[in-house]
């Protein structure tokens, strides 16, 4: 997707380049032109590291484990089983708590197939986010907030943890502040958040997105370059943005946020024959995981993890043995039995297929 997205950003911003010039003779012109192409090639770069794992669509559990039985089958909007199938329909106990699973940009529903599995394996039950990634931010988070406050409605006390990874850790926590246009309301909720390697101080790469004189001297086309690329959350993604620089304080309901944070320098997903790294999995730095306002706001714990940005959560190949360890020490998965070791590794196996 990073390749396509970057070619036909460099074929409009040629387009765009021409006009500009004609627009502003001399020097002028130039400058202007090659300031354009470098904010549209910077954002094609950075919303292409926003890709997500992939997934084999034939994987199915090999053992699933102690998951509560079905009983009851509801329609929540927002939310689907984590699969990229057609069916909305989620089969819950109402008895027991759920995950939410919200995906990044370039994602899908069943980006979270595998993680899912692992959850039900421990007897956890979980749904995933279905929303379009280019809408804008406070639109899929309100969109997260009401398919809450809805499945609380299905559960005997509710007990729901959302899980974003990515993008979709801006969209989770986003949804479970209290000083938001419609906020979770039902105050029975138990509410817990997780995010993985969200970039809480903004895309860096997306900054010439937001710079006013640029804006200013590409008589807009910046705007349409950066929105071409990222959708409408393209200016709420950069630093400059009031999502950014206004996170808000969680709402009562939440009695905590898990914050992992990767250290991805030099982390690598994908290398030739000869060992050379041809696909970097250095997505996010420390400096964007981290804004002071959210690292340090109450019930917050942060942890950090040497580990690539698609590393982290799992792909095919890549099985994600780090966040499981995080997960278990911090509770949010439960523990694996010991005589049931065995078995889980060999899901692991047929899940992420090593």
């Amino acid at each position: 997707m990073m390749d396509t997205c970057a070619r036909g950003i460099r074929q409009q911003t040629a387009g765009w380049a021409r006009t500009i010039k004609r627009q502003f003779p001399g020097g002028r012109g130039e400058a202007v032109a090659s300031m354009t192409a470098v904010a549209a090639l910077l954002l094609a770069l950075a919303m292409g590291g926003c890709a997500t794992p992939q997934r084999d669509a034939a994987i199915e559990a090999a053992d699933p484990g102690r998951l509560p039985s079905a009983q009851k089958r509801v329609s929540v909007p927002g939310l689907r089983p984590c699969n990229d199938g057609a069916a909305n329909t989620l089969h819950i106990d109402p008895s027991q708590p759920v995950n939410i699973l919200v995906h990044g940009c370039n994602g899908s529903t069943g980006r979270f197939h595998a993680l899912a599995e692992v959850l039900a394996f421990h007897g956890q039950q979980s749904a995933c986010l279905a929303y379009n990634d280019r809408d804008s931010l406070m639109v899929s988070s309100g969109q997260l907030a009401r398919a809450v406050d809805t499945l609380a409605r299905y559960l005997d006390a509710p007990q729901i943890t959302v899980i974003g990874h990515s993008m979709g850790g801006l969209v989770a926590r986003k949804a479970l502040i209290a000083d938001r246009p419609e906020p979770v309301r039902n105050a029975q909720i138990d509410l817990r958040l997780v995010t993985v390697s969200a970039p809480f101080s903004g895309i860096a790469a997306a900054r010439m997105c937001a710079a006013p004189a640029l804006r200013v001297a590409t008589l807009g086309l910046n705007d349409l370059v950066c929105w071409l690329v990222s959708g409408d959350n393209w200016y709420e993604i950069t630093a400059a943005s009031d999502f950014i620089r206004k996170p808000g304080s969680l709402a009562a309901q939440v009695s905590r946020h898990l914050k992992v944070v990767t250290d991805e320098r030099g982390a690598c997903r994908r290398r030739s024959d000869t060992g050379r790294c041809i696909e970097s999995d250095t997505i996010f730095s420390l400096a964007e995981q981290r804004y002071p306002p959210v690292t340090r706001a109450a019930l917050t714990t942060d942890v950090e993890v040497v580990a690539g940005h698609v590393e982290i959560v799992g792909e095919s190949g890549v099985t994600p043995h780090k966040l499981i360890e995080v997960f278990q020490r911090e509770g949010i998965v439960r523990a694996t039995p010991p005589e049931r070791q065995s078995a889980f590794q060999a899901l692991l196996a047929q899940l992420y297929g090593q």
